[in-house]
């Protein structure tokens, strides 16, 4: 079996990734930072599917953490083929942009732009040293193009992050390790959770989403798994939208 490791993986989206990828064949590294049961669970269901889980505490946003991951992944597997790059955080409070502070922001930079771009960076050395053709995949938002006045910390790094899928697709082709931007748009989840009342108005009574329904992360998991799987090999750099449709621009 290839072997895949997913930041945040015990929960979300993040969990959505870890089943889909164990139900399509693939051994899962479950990273998380504070659940262990939750994380746990994940593994026992990865394991369920007939693959193979190992579950690594770690801090995305840590420098240590993230190297202590990269050990304890490759330990666990001896290979990895796939990087989902999915941990990250919301704004604690969702505060307007003048008069939101640092402290927030700097957070969310650490764990959510930062984090991923040095952990991309130390799996790719690997997979060139290893020879291994992988795919690296990061999951951002809808949040990327999309200004939400009340949470402009969250947005930026889901902005960067669609500069970074750029950055490394361009500088990784020519190993043959492919990159790709996963862009859901609202989905069901803990995080979604403290605003559903809005957003079923929003989705199910004045269609802000062509396709009416809230998405799942099994929806996301879906289309890591067609790269998992090298289902778009001449594709790289490449932003696949999961968000029912919202990206059009529909009169």
């Amino acid at each position: 079996m290839s072997a895949a490791l997913v930041t945040g993986a015990s929960r979300g989206i993040g969990r959505g990734i870890a089943l889909a990828l164990a139900g399509a064949g693939w051994d899962v590294v479950v990273n998380y930072a504070s659940n262990l049961a939750a994380a746990q669970e994940v593994a026992a269901a990865v394991e369920q599917a007939g693959a193979k889980a190992a579950v690594v505490q770690a801090d995305i946003g840590d420098s240590a953490s993230r190297t202590r991951l990269v050990e304890e992944a490759y330990q666990a597997f001896g290979d990895i083929e796939l990087l989902v790059n999915n941990a990250g955080v919301a704004p604690s409070v969702r505060a307007d942009i003048l008069e939101a502070g640092e402290e927030s922001f700097d957070r969310l930079v650490a764990i959510n732009l930062k984090g991923p771009y040095f952990l991309t960076q130390q799996v790719a050395n690997r997979m060139i040293s290893a020879g291994t053709q992988g795919r690296i995949v990061t999951i951002s938002s809808m949040s990327a193009y999309t200004a939400s006045t009340n949470r402009g910390d969250y947005c930026i790094t889901k902005s960067g992050l669609a500069m970074l899928t750029k950055l490394y697709a361009a500088r990784l082709a020519e190993h043959g390790i492919n990159v790709y931007e996963v862009r859901p748009g609202i989905i069901a989840t803990d995080m979604t959770g403290g605003v559903k009342e809005k957003y079923d108005r929003l989705i199910l009574d004045e269609g802000i989403t062509p396709i009416r329904r809230w998405g799942t992360p099994e929806d996301v998991g879906k289309a890591v798994v067609a790269i998992a799987d090298d289902l778009l090999p001449f594709s790289t750099g490449q932003v696949i939208d999961v968000d029912g449709g919202f990206h059009l621009k529909v009169l």
